[in-house]
C-alpha cells in the first residue's frame, strides 16, 4: 500500500519551517519595491509572466507566511527559472551593505529551496521526477540519443590510455562523457600535451547538481557522497571540471554537504588552459579562419565571475577574429538549458536559445563559442536554423594546437592505474 504524499498544511510544519528560513530574504525583496531583475531574466523575456520573476518568487513566500498560498499553489512558478543568477547581479540593493540588502542576493537559493519543499510535499514535476529516477538508476544523467550506463561512462577516452586515480582528477560531465565526446577528448589531449598529470575516476557518477537544482536534495547528496569517496580512495587533491554546472556543484553544493572536511581544489578548465597558454606550456600554432563571438555560460560568468580566461584563450588562437560582447551585457543572455528548464519547459528553452543565437548573428560571425557543453545542444539546434556553427572552446583550442579529438567509441576507457 502506497502512503499518500505528505501534506505540508496538515500540521503546517514543513511549510512553516521553510517560511521561517526564507522570510527575511523575501521581505527584503518584497518591501524594497525594485523590479530591475525582470528584464535581465531570460525566462521573463520570453513568457512576460509576472509570476516568473524573482520579485514574485519572494512575494510568494510573504503570501505563504500570511496563509494566502501553499506550495502547491506556486510550485509551477519556480519551474520557470534557469538559476542563472542574473537577477542577483542586477538587483540595485547589492550596491549597498548590511544584512537587509544582502538578503536580496538569495534568489537562486530560494528557488532551489522552494523546489525541495515541493518535492518533500509530494508536489513533483513529472519530467524532473523521471529524470532523477533515471539518473539514480544509471548513476549518470539520461543524456538523450545515446545509451547511458556505468559500463560506457569512460568510452570517450578509448585509445587515449588515460590513467585511473591520482592527485588530479579530470571530471567529465554526463553530456561530454556520452554525447559531445569531442569536448572531453579535446580537453584530455590538451592537458597531456601541456604536461599536466591527471587521471580519471574509478567510478564516476553524476555530480548531483541537476538533481539538487530540481529539488531532489537526497538524490543529489547520494551522488555527491559517492564521488567524494571515490576521490578520497586514491588521495585526490585537485578536480578539473569541464562543465560549469559541475563547477557550481563542487564549489557550492559539495561545500555545503561536507563542510570543513571538504578538502579539494576545484578548477574549471578555462582557468587552467588560460594559465597553461600564459606560461608557455601550451602552444597554439595552427591558424583558425573563423569569425567568432563568445557565449558566457551563466554559471561561469554570472555565478562565479569567470569571464576573463575564456576571452584570453580566444585571443591567443591565431587567425581567429573575435567579436566580443562584454560579460556585463551578457547578464541577460542565456541558453535556457540550466536547472531543468529544458526538461519541463522545452519550448521556453528553445526560444531563449533562438534569441541568443540571433544576437550572435547580429555581429556577423560564423561561429558561436561556448564553454558549457549543456548549453551547446540547444544553441546548436538554433544555430543550424540560423546558419551559425556552435563550437566548444576546448574544441577550438585543440584544433589550434594541432590535436585530433576524433575517436571511435565502444569498449575501452581507462587502461592503467596512476599511483597516488
Amino acid at each position: 500500500m502506497t502512503a499518500p504524499p505528505y501534506d505540508p498544511m496538515s500540521d503546517g510544519k514543513l511549510q512553516a519551517d521553510f517560511v521561517e528560513q526564507w522570510r527575511d530574504a523575501a521581505y527584503g525583496c518584497f518591501s524594497s519595491g525594485h523590479k530591475f531583475c525582470r528584464e535581465v531574466c531570460p525566462v521573463m523575456q520570453v513568457t512576460r509572466n509576472e509570476n516568473h520573476t524573482p520579485t514574485a518568487f519572494h512575494a510568494n513566500i510573504v503570501a505563504m507566511e500570511q496563509g494566502n498560498l501553499t506550495v502547491a499553489d506556486v510550485a509551477d512558478d519556480y519551474v520557470h527559472c534557469t538559476q542563472c543568477g542574473a537577477c542577483e547581479l542586477r538587483c540595485p540593493n547589492t550596491l549597498f551593505t548590511g544584512d537587509f540588502y544582502r538578503n536580496r542576493t538569495q534568489t537562486v537559493r530560494v528557488v532551489k529551496a522552494m523546489r525541495a519543499l515541493a518535492v518533500a510535499s509530494g508536489v513533483e514535476q513529472p519530467g524532473w521526477k523521471r529524470w532523477v529516477e533515471a539518473t539514480l538508476d544509471a548513476k549518470s544523467e539520461p543524456v538523450l540519443d545515446v545509451p547511458v550506463s556505468q559500463e560506457n561512462v569512460a568510452n570517450w577516452a578509448e585509445g587515449l590510455n588515460l590513467p585511473v586515480g591520482g592527485a588530479t582528477i579530470l571530471f567529465v560531465d554526463c553530456e561530454a562523457a556520452f554525447y559531445r565526446t569531442s569536448v572531453s577528448r579535446s580537453t584530455a589531449q590538451l592537458l597531456e600535451s601541456a604536461g599536466v598529470e591527471f587521471g580519471l575516476m574509478r567510478e564516476q557518477w553524476c555530480c548531483g547538481g541537476p538533481a539538487a537544482e530540481m529539488g531532489y536534495t537526497d538524490a543529489a547528496r547520494r551522488l555527491a557522497e559517492h564521488n567524494v569517496a571515490d576521490w578520497r580512495s586514491y588521495g585526490a587533491k585537485r578536480i578539473i571540471t569541464l562543465d560549469p554546472h559541475d563547477y557550481i556543484s563542487f564549489t557550492e553544493d559539495y561545500v555545503e554537504y561536507f563542510g570543513p572536511d571538504y578538502e579539494f581544489e576545484i578548477v574549471h578548465i578555462t582557468e587552467l588552459v588560460a594559465e597553461l597558454i600564459r606560461e608557455g606550456k601550451l602552444t597554439l600554432t595552427q591558424p583558425i579562419d573563423r569569425v567568432v563571438t563568445y557565449h558566457d555560460p551563466c554559471r561561469l560568468n554570472k555565478r562565479k565571475g569567470i569571464h576573463a580566461s575564456p576571452r584570453a584563450i580566444l585571443r591567443a588562437i591565431p587567425g581567429l577574429t573575435f567579436r566580443d560582447v562584454d560579460h556585463v551585457t551578457q547578464w541577460s543572455y542565456c541558453s535556457g538549458a540550466g536547472a531543468g528548464l529544458a526538461i519541463e519547459k522545452p519550448e521556453i528553452t528553445a526560444e531563449i536559445s533562438r534569441r541568443r543565437v540571433a544576437r550572435a548573428k547580429e555581429l556577423e560571425v560564423d561561429t558561436l563559442v561556448s564553454a558549457c557543453v549543456w548549453s551547446e545542444r540547444p544553441l546548436s539546434a538554433q544555430g543550424a536554423e540560423q546558419g551559425i556553427d556552435v563550437r566548444d572552446l576546448m574544441e577550438l583550442v585543440a584544433e589550434s594546437a594541432g590535436l585530433d579529438a576524433r575517436g571511435v567509441h565502444g569498449a575501452g576507457g581507462p587502461q592503467r592505474e596512476m599511483p597516488s
